[in-house]
């Protein structure tokens, strides 16, 4: 592998003028673009040329293996013993899909049944509050169950029509008393999303929730569900086992949303919905097992992100999705990409001969291009970008709107390609009336260097069917990536460290000793005390 990569980091030394690749091949496009599933992926604003491609493409040798392990439910978390098969969560109905010698759909397909009467039960107002039909549900988790189902109902806006959603995640009491302040607890449902229930941001907002609920309702426990392997714990909260839905240990929480996760998401869209999401998904999955590389648009979009980060020194790479609804979606990937490849050592233990995935980071257009773009064209740094744009919006009273929001996506991607020469710019200086050394200096700051590389995907509409095959677009790219780097892209050791380390200090906060702390944490922590007294 390091001789293919060493050939690739010469090409990069050389690489052309991205502008110049479109000069010397007019089928540019067709060549460097792909389409499948409804998603149209264009990667021909890059400086990757036919022989580059070629050499990325050897790098994914050892894909399809991995793959057909993932799939068949092989125990590729190494570290941890387990099998990694969110993708059976989303697969049809008729798959038979094995795991130490047992199908494991039955039960799969049971739990995903009982969700669906659950939540036609509440949507129909079967179930009720004490104070009549739901009419909200507040989601308490953090991590995988907070960022999937919060990005994936506010990307469903226009489908939802059962109660509202909420989702509480941070353990600072603003989050979950900003969400309690407006809505009625007798008409208000709880979910607790903790796989152990022992998360203890997300217990410490359910107990706090429940706290608040039983100021006004009797029975709270009728009003809480739980997202929970522990029967025994939620029943301690006072919540039913028919309100328990759990999930198997190999299931990821950053790839958990496809199940009871998602419950959050099916009452706001229903059950029917719900499916079409799972079988956006389950197309995808068709997709990258059975797709020739070179079209194979996780394969693709691995492979191009890999350049620019480890080819082409770009340490960052910024997602842009021109649809609001997907506000959260930067957030979301940011938690599948780094907390899956932020890794310092191979599955093996040895270190990364080519080092861990890259920061990613983002907000909607254009929002951003009156913030960060500014760097993106200027700046000394040069970041990739990844636009995704839907060709059609959900408002047809608001079509100039979205034409001129994908206007601004496509002049963005051409703006950062070509840039400005000095010559224009001195052009654009005279014409507002500078002259001599004043004109150069305007000029200067009035040039754009280009050649800042950028892909882009684009569908016809955000449904819930291109929802669930985005979704999975991104997570088997982060795990093609994972197989290229040679890493276990399925464990989250640097989540644990930080969370040891708080449960340890709580009691310092407390009062108790801070003997053996740092002087900068117990001088930080003694502030803390002196302000509240303890």
């Amino acid at each position: 592998m390091l001789p293919v990569w060493n050939t690739l980091l010469k090409q990069a030394e050389t690489r052309p003028q991205i502008s110049e690749l479109f000069d010397q091949n007019s089928t540019r496009v067709r060549d460097f673009s792909a389409e499948a599933c409804g998603l149209y992926f264009d990667y021909s604003k890059t400086a990757i040329t036919s022989e580059t491609l070629n050499g990325l493409l050897a790098l994914a040798v050892n894909v399809p293996a991995a793959r057909k392990a993932m799939f068949a439910g092989e125990k590729i978390n190494t570290t941890e013993g387990r099998a990694v098969l969110h993708t059976a969560l989303r697969a049809p109905d008729n798959a038979v899909i094995m795991s130490d010698g047992a199908d494991v759909m039955p039960e799969l397909r049971a739990t995903r049944a009982r969700m669906q009467t659950f939540a036609n039960d509440i949507r129909t107002g079967r179930i009720k509050g004490q104070g009549g039909p739901i009419t909200d549900v507040v989601n308490i988790g953090i991590g995988g169950s907070d960022l999937g189902p919060a990005m994936a109902s506010a990307a469903l806006a226009p489908f939802h029509d059962g109660p509202r959603t909420h989702f509480v995640s941070n353990v600072d009491g603003a989050h979950i008393a900003d969400t309690l302040k407006t809505l009625d607890a007798t008409t208000t449902l709880v979910l607790v999303a903790s796989k152990t229930f022992t998360t203890i941001e997300t217990m410490t907002n359910a107990e706090t929730a429940r706290a608040w609920m039983a100021k006004t309702v009797t029975d709270t426990g009728a009003q809480f569900a739980a997202i929970s392997t522990s029967e025994e714990k939620a029943a301690a909260m006072g919540i039913a086992s028919e309100r328990v839905f759990g999930f198997e240990d190999w299931v990821g929480g950053r790839y958990s949303v496809w199940g009871p996760i998602g419950l959050s998401l099916m009452l706001a869209i229903g059950p029917d919905n719900f499916d079409a999401f799972l079988a956006g998904a389950a197309e995808l999955d068709e997709h990258f097992q059975t797709a020739k590389p070179a079209q194979n648009l996780p394969i693709l979009l691995a492979l191009v992100g890999l350049w620019n980060q480890k080819a082409c020194g770009y340490a960052s790479r910024a997602v842009l999705p021109y649809d609001q609804r997907l506000e959260k979606l930067p957030a979301y990937l940011q938690q599948l990409e780094m907390e899956s490849n932020g890794k310092p050592v191979a599955k093996d233990g040895s270190p990364l001969p080519l080092g861990s995935g890259p920061v990613v980071w983002g907000t909607p257009g254009t929002n951003g291009q009156h913030a960060y773009f500014q760097l993106l064209h200027q700046g000394t740094e040069i970041v990739p970008a990844e636009f995704l744009v839907a060709m059609r919006g959900h408002e047809p009273d608001l079509t100039h709107h979205h034409a001129l929001l994908v206007a601004n996506c496509l002049a963005q991607s051409q703006a950062l390609m070509l840039g400005r020469s000095l010559d224009d710019a001195r052009e654009i200086a005279a014409k507002l009336g500078f002259e001599g050394a004043e004109l150069e200096a305007q000029a200067a700051q009035r040039t754009f260097a280009g050649n800042r590389p950028s892909t882009t995907l684009a569908y016809e509409q955000l449904t819930p069917a291109m929802l669930g095959k985005i979704i999975a677009l991104y997570e088997h790219r982060v795990f093609v990536e994972g197989v290229i780097l040679g890493i276990n892209s399925f464990d989250q050791f640097g989540v644990e460290l930080g969370k040891e380390k708080a449960t340890a200090l709580l009691p310092v906060l407390e009062g108790a000793s801070d003997g053996g702390l740092d002087s900068s944490t117990a001088t930080l922590a003694a502030r803390f005390r002196k302000v509240n007294k303890a």
